[in-house]
């Protein structure tokens, strides 16, 4: 049999060459994306971010098991920070989530980010794509920290939760910005550390005032003991409820509409961008560009118009 046929019966081992082929771009990955898409998907997509050292992953290893425990599939896609030193992926306590394998029905699958940028939020995509096509209930994207990357993510997830620690209590005016707008579920962690009570109350203000009308879902912030399985049973219930209450009011299939249009987006934007570098490659000399620009006589902007009718012309 072919590794699609072993795919299609449900081969772990066939899902893994099929990850490797898409997360690596090798050639025909595109055609295999398209074959994934037109499966269709229910899967429901989950994004877990938020500082290191939150207990994000001690969060998802729990989270996986309820799921497991009401017969559900999961497939976990963890995106890892990569060693400046050697380039390897720095592993850290996604060990523990080993033991996951012995639960039936749930795959673990580790990226290393390798230093990467944008693409990194496209790859992660396609490799959800990829287990929402073999059939998995469930896909737990787990980020590296809160960057533009990992808001790229979560993105393209169903429903966002953000993992803080009572220690992040004095960097709460930084998230609201960013990360808070992402959230649809908060969650402190470890909240038996002190300063817990106090970062919850402040994050439940923040959420009552983000909430515009009485109609748009109310983030509820959840304290938790992931490392003690405290609470994740109401997590569990308030994930479900969020989907339940989107799904009503219509911001469930809005969200995935928007999702798809962002993609196409996205692959007609790097199409011309890669088009447009190959273009200018061997054409243009960049040193005389940057001397002209570093001497006063152009600017950036200027060059940049320049190259861009260049390109329209030719």
């Amino acid at each position: 049999m072919t590794v699609l046929e072993r795919f299609a019966q449900g081969d772990i081992r066939a899902l893994s060459k099929i990850i490797s082929h898409v997360e690596n771009q090798r050639d025909g990955y595109r055609q295999l994306l398209s074959r994934m898409y037109r499966k269709g998907s229910r899967t429901l997509r989950i994004g877990i971010t938020g500082p290191p050292g939150a207990g994000k992953s001690t969060l998802v290893n729990r989270l996986v098991h309820e799921h497991a425990d009401r017969g559900r599939t999961v497939g976990i896609i963890a995106v890892d920070p990569t060693s400046p030193f050697t380039g390897g992926a720095l592993l850290g306590d996604r060990v523990r989530m080993n033991e996951l394998s012995s639960q039936g029905g749930v795959y673990f699958r580790s990226m290393a980010t390798r230093g990467a940028t944008g693409g990194l939020a496209s790859a992660t995509d396609n490799v959800a794509v990829v287990m929402e096509a073999f059939g998995f209930d469930v896909v737990i994207i787990e980020t590296v920290g809160v960057g533009q990357v990992e808001l790229d993510i979560v993105d393209a997830c169903d429903v966002v939760v953000v993992v803080v620690v009572p220690e992040s209590g004095d960097g709460v005016q930084t998230l609201k910005a960013g990360l808070m707008e992402i959230a649809n579920i908060m969650v402190v962690n470890k909240a038996d550390r002190p300063g817990a009570e106090k970062i919850i109350s402040e994050l439940k203000s923040t959420m009552q005032m983000r909430r515009k009308s009485e109609d748009r879902w109310e983030v509820p912030v959840i304290a938790t003991e992931a490392v003690n399985n405290k609470n994740i049973d109401y997590l569990f219930g308030k994930l479900a409820e969020y989907v339940e209450f989107t799904t009503k009011t219509g911001d469930f299939e809005r969200r995935r509409r928007a999702r798809i249009k962002k993609k196409i987006l996205s692959i007609v934007k790097n199409r011309f961008q890669n088009e447009f570098i190959d273009n200018l490659t061997g054409k243009v000399d960049f040193n005389r560009i940057v001397d002209d620009i570093y001497e006063g006589k152009t600017g950036p902007y200027d060059i940049g118009d320049e190259l861009y009718q260049k390109f329209r012309r030719q």
